[in-house]
């Protein structure tokens, strides 16, 4: 009897083992590499880039994947509502009150690719190229704020009377997962996806230079924003990356 309560002991533990490693496997944080050891400059800049790029490469993949989802939806003679709903939802598009046609041009102004090159060039402005406190320590590589007490870092510097806090992500995959939604989805970016649909219509390539001009509203430096980012996409070669963009 005791061999068996033994046994019954063992595989209870051995299950508890096995949740604890299947949740640090899936919930702990993950972590950037420790830019602040490479030397300032064309080193750090090599390893920061050759970082972020293939992760906004696979994001834009997924997000091109969901755009011809939309387009081939949208084709029928009746769009597929249904499957449209979600994407309608995440993207912030108000289908109820849109006729089908123009849920799928709101859609498709909106699930579209974030060039490369402004991505990079954005995640090294607004983290300092990775050594930020919010990078560091909240894989927060964008700058992004969050609304809810205790949903991030309080800033050091932040203005009597507010309450915004700068977001903690568990990885830095979903830092820039969540910068490449808020930039398809947020009002204040209608001017890039402008810029970004009109590109489409014209069949011209979607580059990180064209839509650094709807960014004005990122940054409180607004138009110097702007043109600080393309400085960047332009002394660092960023434009590169964007040959192998979707």
């Amino acid at each position: 009897m005791k061999t068996k309560k033994n046994t019954v002991l063992l595989a209870i533990v051995a299950f508890i083992v096995v949740l604890i490693a299947v949740w640090f496997s899936f919930f702990a944080k993950e972590s950037a590499p420790d830019f602040s050891q490479y030397p300032a400059g064309p080193e750090r800049k090599a390893a920061f880039f050759s970082y972020f790029a293939p992760i906004v490469s696979e994001l834009n993949t997924e997000i091109m994947e969901k755009r011809q989802q939309i387009q081939t939806a949208c084709s029928k003679d009746s769009p597929d509502t249904a499957s449209l709903k979600k994407l309608a939802t995440a993207y912030r598009v108000d289908g109820e009150s849109l006729s089908p046609a123009a849920t799928c041009d709101a859609l498709l102004d909106r699930v579209d690719i974030v060039p490369v090159s402004l991505a990079l060039a954005q995640a090294a402005n607004e983290s300092a190229w990775g050594t930020s406190r919010f990078a560091r320590q909240g894989n927060n590589f964008f700058g992004q704020w969050c609304f809810k007490k205790g949903c991030g870092i309080v800033p050091s510097s932040r203005d009597t009377g507010k309450t915004h806090e700068v977001a903690d992500f568990r990885a830095p995959s979903d830092s820039v997962e969540s910068y490449m939604l808020n930039i398809n989805r947020h009002d204040a970016y209608a001017p890039l996806r402008d810029i970004r649909s009109s590109l489409r219509d014209e069949d011209k390539p979607v580059s990180g230079l064209a839509l650094t001009w709807g960014l004005n509203k990122y940054s409180e430096r607004g138009e110097e924003y702007g043109e600080e980012l393309r400085s960047m996409i332009n002394y660092n070669e960023l434009s590169q990356y964007d040959e192998t963009t979707p």
